[in-house]
C-alpha cells in the first residue's frame, strides 16, 4: 500500500503553505510599492516628487527676484561669478521640469562677461609682447587668447538660442514673428540674447573659427532687432542692426544710406535712456572696421559722460558691463601705442602723443 501522511502531517503542510503565499503575497506588495515609489522618484515623464517643485521655485525666484537684483548689482565681477556659479545648478533643473530659458539666458550672458574678461586679459598680453617683438611670448599668448575666444563663443551662442527657445522664436524665418512680452524684463532678456549672438560672432571670428558660430546669425540678429523699440532701449536696437549693416553692406535697407550716421544718431538715446551700451556697440565696430576718429570720438564721449551720467537704475549691470568692454577698447589702443593699459587718468584720450613717464610713490606699498 502506497505510503500515506497522518492528518496531523497534512495540516502541516497545508500551514507552510499557506504561510508561503501570504509571504509572497505580502512580498508582491512591496515590489509593486517600491515600483510606484521609485517610478515617481526617478521620473516618469520628466517629474520627480522633490526635485521638480523645487526646481520650478527655484526658477520662480530667480527670474522674479533673482534677475532684477543681479541687473541693478554694482559689481561686474561679483554678477558674472554668479553666472558661472549658478547656471550648471538651476540649469539642470531642465532635466525634471521646464527649462528656465529666461534666467538661463541672463545666466549665460554673465557668464559670458567673465569669459571676455579672461579672453581680453590675454589678448592685452599679446598686445605687450607684440610691442616688445617677444616671438614665443607672442605666440603663447595668442594660442591663449583664441583658445578663451572659442569658449566664450559657445557661451554666448548658447545665451542666443535660450533667448529665442524661451520666446519661441524662429530667427531664421524670412519674416519673424516678434515674441509677445510680459513685461520689461521679458524684452530685456530677448535683446541682450540678441546681442549676445552678435558677440558670440566676434568672438568665433577671433577665436579661429573654431566654436562654428555660423556669419549668418549676423542677419538673423538683424531682423529681429526689428522685434523692439529702439528709443525705449536706448538706441541698442538700432545699433545692433548698424552693426550688421556695416558688416554686410548688402543688408542695408534703402532708406540708410550710411550705418556709421545712424549709429552717431543713436548716442542722444542712449544719453537719456541711462545706458550707454548702444554707445560701446559702435566703439567696438570702430576698432574692428580700423575707425581711428570715431574710435577717439566715442572714448571721448564716454569719458566726459562719467560725472554726471544719470544710469538706470533698474539696468545699471548692463551699462557696467558695457563700460568695461570699452575701458578694453581703451587698453587695446594704449597698449598698441605705448606696451601698456590706459593710465587711470587717461580714460578717453587716445592721441598720438606720449604721455610723460609717471613716477610712482612705492613708500606705502609695503
Amino acid at each position: 500500500m502506497p505510503n500515506r501522511l497522518h492528518p496531523r502531517s497534512w495540516w502541516l503542510v497545508c500551514q507552510v503553505l499557506v504561510r508561503k503565499m501570504w509571504l509572497c503575497k505580502m512580498r508582491v506588495r512591496q515590489i509593486v510599492t517600491a515600483g510606484m515609489a521609485a517610478t515617481v522618484l526617478s521620473g516618469c515623464g520628466g517629474f520627480h516628487l522633490i526635485y521638480t517643485p523645487t526646481g520650478q521655485a527655484l526658477s520662480g525666484y530667480a527670474e522674479t527676484h533673482n534677475t532684477p537684483y543681479v541687473l541693478e548689482m554694482h559689481d561686474v565681477g561679483i554678477a558674472c561669478s554668479l553666472g558661472l556659479a549658478l547656471d550648471p545648478l538651476l540649469y539642470s533643473f531642465s532635466r525634471v521640469t521646464v527649462a528656465p530659458e529666461n534666467t538661463g539666458t541672463l545666466l549665460q550672458v554673465l557668464a559670458g562677461i567673465c569669459g571676455e574678461r579672461e579672453a581680453q586679459y590675454e589678448e592685452l598680453r599679446y598686445l605687450r609682447a607684440g610691442h616688445q617683438d617677444v616671438t614665443e611670448e607672442i605666440q603663447d599668448a595668442r594660442t591663449a587668447m583664441q583658445r578663451r575666444y572659442e569658449v566664450n563663443a559657445g557661451r554666448r551662442l548658447a545665451s542666443f538660442n535660450r533667448a529665442m527657445r524661451a520666446f519661441a522664436f524662429d530667427p531664421s524665418a524670412d519674416v519673424p514673428v516678434c515674441p509677445c512680452y510680459r513685461n520689461n524684463q521679458d524684452e530685456l532678456t530677448f535683446m541682450l540674447g540678441l546681442v549676445s549672438g552678435l558677440q558670440a560672432v566676434m568672438d568665433d571670428a577671433k577665436g579661429g573659427g573654431g566654436a562654428g558660430v555660423s556669419r549668418g546669425l549676423a542677419l538673423q540678429i538683424e531682423r529681429a532687432a526689428t522685434c523692439l523699440d529702439n528709443t525705449k532701449w536706448a538706441g541698442l536696437p538700432g545699433n545692433l542692426r548698424a552693426l550688421v549693416w556695416s558688416l554686410l553692406p548688402d543688408s542695408r535697407p534703402d532708406e540708410i544710406t550710411d550705418p556709421w550716421a545712424s549709429m552717431a544718431d543713436n548716442r542722444q538715446l542712449a544719453m537719456n535712456g541711462g545706458m550707454r551700451t548702444a554707445i560701446v556697440l559702435e566703439l567696438v565696430m570702430a576698432e574692428n572696421l580700423g575707425r581711428n576718429d570715431t574710435i577717439a570720438e566715442v572714448l571721448a564721449l564716454l569719458a566726459a559722460s562719467e560725472g554726471d551720467f544719470q544710469v538706470n537704475p533698474e539696468y545699471r549691470m548692463v551699462d557696467l558691463a558695457g563700460m568695461e568692454i570699452a575701458r578694453f577698447v581703451s587698453d587695446r589702443v594704449w597698449t598698441r601705442r605705448y606696451g601698456y593699459s590706459t593710465p587711470l587718468n587717461r580714460f578717453g584720450r587716445v592721441s598720438d602723443e606720449r604721455p610723460a613717464r609717471e613716477n610712482i610713490d612705492t613708500d606705502g606699498l609695503l
